[in-house]
């Protein structure tokens, strides 16, 4: 009994030991990141948020020093009529892009998950826009938009018999943002695929087996069994898709310009012009600390929808 009692002690330490050798690998492991993140990601947003306040700008001018203006900055956002129609074209982005992309993702999902041949070739088909560049997209659908030699207006003369078209996609201001929304739907959709594919695979089979049993057609298996099964999936998805809509940089930049007319200008886009162009850091920087706010309660209704998820379960 008494050797027992002296070697509780010992074995504790043991324990003790190992745990504070895991802890220190997990932070020797995790140092390299968290280094990157502080660098470029927090103390850049600390930065940003100091100079919201100011007038900062890109070169400095030792006659006219810099000076702190309090929410003069982020008064000027409500009244500057380029940033309403930058954030309005932000939303109307997300608010289409984002439910076509997460409808076509998980159609092709469903459609590669099948056993036929030659899946692995209509997977690696529908993925491949996701791993080429953006800036080289951009480049090759802003030939197949040219109101000349586009091989999207030579196909629409095409079909309508000469009837329609040609059109001028990326200098009409209706038909700008609308070619840029399909574009990104054309893109970003295998990137949406890949996970849904991943999520139906994670769902049980028995639970199909059953729905045959009970007499369930494809259609009330779908609405049954695979849609609740893949909430937490599409939660993901929706979430993340529409923080990359908010950050809708590249293809506009390459595309347009963010116009004709400010007619494709976004966030983004205007954060870099205000910054780099015009050279008011000061009030680039309340944009960008806006968008963080933006992304924060994009965020926040993530976490809203998985609380209730976990409570569901």
């Amino acid at each position: 009994m008494a050797t027992q009692t002296a070697t509780m002690p010992v074995v504790k330490k043991g324990l003790i030991g190992q745990r504070r050798n895991e802890v220190l690998m997990a932070w020797l492991f995790s140092a390299p990141a968290l280094i990157l993140l502080i660098v470029f990601l927090l103390i850049p947003f600390l930065m940003a948020f100091g100079l919201a306040f100011t007038d900062q700008r890109l070169i400095p001018n030792p006659n006219l020093p810099t000076q702190f203006v309090e929410l003069r900055n982020f008064a000027r956002l409500f009244r500057d009529a380029t940033f309403h129609r930058a954030l309005f074209n932000n939303f109307l982005f997300a608010l289409v892009v984002v439910p076509l992309q997460t409808s076509f993702a998980l159609l092709l999902a469903i459609l590669v998950n099948q056993k036929l041949r030659f899946t692995n070739v209509f997977r690696t088909v529908y993925f491949s826009p996701v791993v080429t560049t953006m800036v080289v997209v951009a480049i090759i659908w802003t030939f197949l938009y040219n109101p000349g030699e586009g091989l999207i207006n030579a196909f629409i003369q095409a079909i309508s018999f000469g009837r329609l078209g040609p059109y001028d996609w990326l200098t009409n201001t209706r038909l700008a943002f609308p070619a840029i929304m399909l574009l990104s739907i054309w893109q970003g959709v295998g990137f949406q695929m890949v996970i849904y594919l991943a999520g139906l695979q994670d769902i049980p089979g028995e639970l199909y087996e059953a729905a045959q049993v009970d007499g369930a057609n494809r259609w009330q298996q779908f609405w049954n069994i695979t849609l609740p099964q893949l909430r937490n999936t599409t939660i993901f998805v929706v979430i993340a898709t529409t923080i990359l809509a908010f950050k809708l940089f590249d293809q506009v930049w390459v595309m347009t310009r963010g116009g004709p007319q400010e007619a494709t200008m976004t966030t983004m886009i205007l954060v870099y012009k205000e910054g780099f162009k015009q050279g008011r850091v000061g009030y680039a920087s309340a944009i960008a600390v806006l968008f963080f706010l933006i992304v924060l309660g994009v965020s926040l209704v993530q976490r809203v929808f998985l609380r209730e998820e976990r409570a569901v379960r």
